[in-house]
């Protein structure tokens, strides 16, 4: 016998018992919500239908639901330690503090404190930048594609660019160096092939329109085998000899020699300005460990040229990602202890005997909370965000099965949503950037 729709509470007595629902939501929002799950019933009725007060528990947990944030902490069980989707790098606690100071009151942005007037805000991280990279100046933008965009702009706007075949890069988000140039009004001019290209195709290149030569770091793919590239040495004398610039995107862009930590040879800012470079752009999430940021240092002229290009307002940095990136290059003044404090590369050295104790230990836990198969499994580790490209570290997870599909559902459905990956049958979950076992449990408990 169908039920009897009658039944059902209305929504004017369903509202008069949903003060606390109000109180917490407003009346609104609530009624929106009542009426929903109302309709929800007529369309598809229960039998027997629910009374008034199950009717508002369901109401409270659609409003919960609704209410909770996308942009909520996870646990990144993926091996990728800066992974672009999930918000790359972690933030030293300094720096997190650093920023809700700023959020939390008006603080001396463009203020100068010392005259009274107005002040500049790069200048919170002009000093820093110099100190740390050898630069006579430096400027700060959004993010690093910013810092190419208003760099190529400011420099080569209606004229040439020569770049190298081999380094026309893409990278996630289909950001393309050929996309860039011509959004920055930069004609491209391709030398060399992809996977060779020599001193004599930027010299033959160059010509009464060429603006500057162009040096990208490869990011996130290395071609091998039969190759040759212009040293970034060579390339500043060739450029100063024909009075043009030299821009070196490095991408990544780290701060310090990352051979002692067993990360390979990636070249750092400091070098890239030894070597010549007229102008250097880097990020300030990926290898550097700290917000998102665009940084230029190089030259003084050029730097001022850059600040006075009006795009130079429409990227700026807010006065939060400000503040927690001076902590953050505040900790490159002390290298000795930088891995303890930033938490980027301290994950990125993390040794695999140490993760490896960590999944023993987790093993039986997971396994009874989720009533699945789990195993203890090396594995391979990232740096990702095109930082290190061809670079792996060894690594130790937990490998869980069966159905991985339906696992991985379940964990991203947490309240603290747990992010693995799939690979060989199993939802393996690589531990190295995992804080402690109590992490997992809590999320997995919860």
């Amino acid at each position: 016998m169908a039920a009897d729709l009658r039944n059902l509470p209305g929504v004017d007595r369903l509202l008069q018992q949903a003060g606390g629902l109000i109180a917490e939501h407003g009346h609104p929002v609530v009624a929106t919500a009542i009426r929903a799950h109302l309709a929800q019933l007529r369309a598809a009725p229960p039998d027997p239908l629910p009374q008034a007060d199950a009717i508002l528990e369901a109401v409270a947990q659609d409003l919960a639901r609704a209410g909770r944030s996308g942009l909520r902490p996870i646990l990144n069980l993926t091996g990728t330690i800066l992974h672009t989707n999930l918000g790359r790098a972690i933030l030293p606690e300094q720096a997190i503090a650093a920023a809700v100071d700023a959020m939390r009151a008006p603080a001396a942005l463009e203020y100068d404190l010392a005259s009274g007037g107005r002040g500049q805000r790069d200048d919170h991280l002009r000093g820093l930048l110099c100190e740390l990279t050898g630069a006579e100046d430096a400027t700060i933008v959004n993010n690093n594609a910013a810092a190419v965009l208003i760099a190529l702009n400011t420099l080569g706007q209606g004229r040439e660019a020569v770049v190298s075949r081999g380094e026309l890069i893409e990278i996630g988000g289909a950001f393309r160096i050929p996309d860039i140039m011509q959004q920055a009004g930069v004609h491209l001019r391709e030398v060399g092939t992809t996977n060779r290209t020599h001193l004599r195709d930027y010299t033959q290149a160059i010509g009464e329109n060429t603006a500057l030569l162009m040096k990208v770091h490869p990011s996130n793919y290395r071609i091998e085998g039969f190759t040759a590239e212009v040293p970034a040495q060579e390339l500043a004398q060739v450029a100063r000899q024909a009075g043009v610039a030299l821009v070196n995107d490095l991408g990544s862009g780290s701060l310090i020699d990352l051979a002692p930590y067993g990360l390979g040879d990636e070249p750092t800012v400091a070098r890239a300005v030894a070597d010549g470079a007229d102008l250097v752009t880097f990020s300030g999430d990926k290898l550097l460990g700290g917000p998102q940021a665009g940084f230029i240092v190089g030259r003084r002229d050029l730097i001022a040229q850059i600040n006075r290009n009006p795009l130079k307002r429409a990227l700026r940095l807010d006065k939060i990602r400000l503040a927690a990136a001076e902590v953050v290059l505040r900790l490159y003044r002390d290298p000795q202890r930088l891995a303890e404090r930033l938490p980027t590369l301290r994950l990125l050295a993390r040794p695999q005997d140490e993760i490896a104790l960590q999944a023993q230990r987790l093993a039986p836990q997971v396994a009874r909370l989720l009533g699945c198969e789990v195993r203890v499994v090396p594995c391979t580790s990232q740096p990702g965000s095109g930082a290190l490209p061809g670079h792996t570290l060894a690594s130790a997870g937990l490998a869980l099965s069966p159905q991985p599909e339906a696992l991985a559902a379940r964990l991203r459905a947490l309240s603290t949503p747990i992010i693995g990956r799939i690979h060989d049958g199993a939802l393996v979950l690589d531990l190295r950037c995992l804080p402690d076992d109590a992490a997992l449990i809590a999320a997995l408990s919860a």
